[in-house]
C-alpha cells in the first residue's frame, strides 16, 4: 500500500500539512484570534448537585494523551467525522502514537503531532482518509443549540462542540432534508493534518491553541479538549514562522482511548449540557452582541480519575 509522505520534522512551509495556515497564520490576524474566554470551574459535587444538567461522556468516544507537559483529555465526536474518528481509535489502539512528539507548534494557532514515520520510519500502515470536512446533519435528530433564531442561526453548540451550519430552514429546499455543517477550528478544537491532498489525512492531528476560521471545510475537525487546555497551551513552540524545527520538543508519550483501560482507572467525565436556560440565555446575548461561537466559554467538563 502505497501511502503519500504526510510531512518530515525538517520541511519547510512549502510543504507542511496545514497548508492553508502557511500563507494566513500572522499571529493576531483576523483569521487567528485570541484564545476563547476560560471554561468556569465545576467539580463533581456540582455534578452530583444537579445531575440533569450534565451529560456522562462514553468511554469509547474519549481519548487520553499523556504528553511531557501533562495529560490531555479529548472527546471525539463520531457523528462529525466516522472515517476519522475510526481510525484515531485504530492508531491509537496499534500503540504508534506512543513516543511521538509536538513536531510543528505555532504560539497563536496550534500544536501538530501524530508524525508516525519521524519516530519509527515508516507510516501508520493505513489507508488515507477521505476529507469529511462538513456532514450532513438532520435539525431535528441532531439539535443545535443556535446562537439567535433556531431558524435562522448558522452557529450554536451540539453536545458542548462549537458548531457551524446551513440555516435550518434550509433543510426544507433540500432533496435529503438535510444540512452541511461542520466543527469550527475554535481553540481546543482536535483537527487532521493533511497535504495539499484533501484526501490525504492519516496520522497527523492538530491542537487549535486559538481559532483560525480560515481552516474551516478545509480540515477534519472531529475532538473538543475537555481537560488540559492549559497543557495545550504550554507545549513548546517552535521558531517562527513556521514553528519547525523544534529542538527538544514534548512528546505524546502514550496515547490511550478511555474504554481501554480497566473499570477502576478510566477517568469518568461530565460535559454541561447546553440546552439549559442558563445557556439559552448566554447564546442569546451572544446573538445581539453578533459574537462568533468561538467567542464564547469553552463548555464546561468536570474530569473525575
Amino acid at each position: 500500500m502505497n501511502i503519500t509522505r504526510t510531512v518530515s520534522m525538517a520541511l519547510g512551509c512549502a510543504s507542511m500539512i496545514v497548508a492553508a495556515a502557511c500563507a494566513q497564520e500572522a499571529p493576531a490576524s483576523a483569521e487567528t484570534e485570541a484564545a476563547a474566554p476560560a471554561a468556569p470551574q465545576f467539580t463533581i459535587n456540582d455534578v452530583e448537585a444537579a445531575p440533569d444538567e450534565w451529560r456522562e461522556v462514553e468511554a469509547e468516544n474519549l481519548w487520553v494523551l499523556d504528553t511531557t507537559k501533562g495529560r490531555i483529555v479529548v472527546e471525539m465526536l463520531p457523528e462529525v467525522a466516522p472515517a476519522h474518528v475510526e481510525q484515531f481509535r485504530a492508531i491509537t489502539r496499534s500503540g504508534d502514537f506512543d513516543g511521538t512528539v509536538f513536531h510543528r507548534v505555532i504560539d497563536d494557532f496550534m500544536a501538530q503531532g501524530g508524525d508516525i514515520f519521524a519516530l519509527k520510519g515508516r507510516e501508520s500502515g493505513l489507508p488515507n482518509i477521505e476529507g469529511e470536512f462538513t456532514f450532513r446533519r438532520n435539525p431535528n435528530d441532531m439539535v443545535m443549540n443556535p446562537i439567535g433564531p433556531a431558524q435562522d442561526a448558522k452557529q450554536g453548540l451540539y453536545k458542548g462542540f462549537p458548531m457551524a451550519s446551513q440555516a435550518q430552514f434550509v433543510a426544507e429546499m433540500t432533496a435529503d432534508n438535510l444540512l452541511d455543517s461542520w466543527i469550527p477550528h475554535c481553540p481546543g478544537i482536535v483537527s487532521t493534518a493533511r497535504t495539499n491532498d484533501p484526501n490525504s489525512a492519516n496520522s497527523q492531528f492538530f491542537l487549535m491553541r486559538h481559532q483560525a476560521s480560515h481552516l474551516d471545510k478545509q480540515y477534519t475537525a472531529w475532538g473538543r479538549v475537555l481537560e488540559g487546555f492549559d497543557v495545550v497551551r504550554a507545549i513548546k513552540k517552535g521558531p517562527e514562522p513556521n514553528g519547525t524545527p523544534i529542538e527538544n520538543p514534548d512528546v505524546l508519550n502514550k496515547a490511550v482511548m478511555a474504554s481501554d483501560l480497566p473499570e477502576g482507572e478510566r477517568p469518568k467525565v461530565y460535559v454541561q449540557r447546553t440546552d439549559t436556560q442558563e445557556w439559552t440565555d448566554r447564546l442569546a446575548a451572544a446573538a445581539q452582541l453578533k459574537n462568533d461561537i468561538c467567542d464564547l466559554p469553552r463548555v464546561p467538563a468536570v474530569v473525575e480519575g
